[in-house]
């Protein structure tokens, strides 16, 4: 198994190590840049709440969630680097794809941003008292805008993480195993995302849904097939 992983690494291209930690920083920088531009033009001053009480209510706050939702950055970096190794056609469809994904995403931010009100929903009292997990996901709240969170919809970490599982779902080049454990991260995020109350379901939901449209979108306008 190590050889196997040691030569699909050495098959790795230059630029797919590059795609991948460029477009994990072009996220980050994407989720603050649309803040502060919120702010800018005004829109930050009138944000949405996206919670919808009966459904949103009724999903438990799991701290253990907290280890998946920090290890999906680093399944993100994977996600490029692996498409890199399929066809050009793909790659090329599949970057096309991601970017006009994150710019949806992005524009969202600017001028429909939507909140959470973390005090109001009792998050920091709920990870008070100590354990590992609570004080992790405690540090997570912090670092994205303590009491009041912004521009949770569309959640991209699952905009984001169903992107880089569809630019290999149905490569070849990318062995079953890979393909099965993308699958499984894609699931496991998407729920780490609501069971560390880091998002509401429409989130959740909006994410996915633009991830699979711009999907859909480019496999339908093939901008890679000159590539073929």
């Amino acid at each position: 198994m190590m050889k196997s992983l040691l030569r699909t690494l050495k098959k790795i291209p230059w630029w797919g190590y590059l795609c991948g930690f460029f477009y994990f920083g072009l996220q980050y920088g994407l989720y603050r840049l649309g803040e502060l531009l919120s702010r800018v033009i005004g829109t930050a001053a009138h944000p949405l709440p996206c919670k919808i009480p009966f459904l949103d209510d009724r999903i438990p706050l799991i701290p253990v969630f907290v280890i998946i939702y920090i290890y999906s950055y680093a399944f993100w970096i994977m996600g490029p680097i692996a498409v890199s190794l399929t066809s050009k056609r793909n790659v090329v469809n599949y970057l096309w794809g991601i970017s006009l994904a994150y710019l949806i995403g992005f524009l969202i931010f600017i001028f429909v941003p939507t909140y959470m009100d973390r005090a109001a929903e009792g998050l920091y009292e709920a990870v008070a008292g100590g354990g590992l997990f609570k004080d992790m996901l405690k540090t997570v709240y912090e670092a994205d805008g303590s009491t009041i969170a912004y521009n949770l919809f569309p959640s991209y970490h699952c905009l984001i993480s169903l992107y880089h599982y569809l630019g290999i779902r149905k490569q070849q080049e990318i062995s079953k195993d890979f393909r099965v454990y993308s699958l499984v991260m894609v699931i496991l995020i998407c729920m780490s995302t609501v069971f560390t109350k880091q998002h509401y379901i429409i989130d959740t939901v909006g994410g996915l849904g633009i991830s699979l449209g711009c999907y859909l979108l480019m496999r339908k306008l093939d901008p890679g097939k000159k590539y073929e």
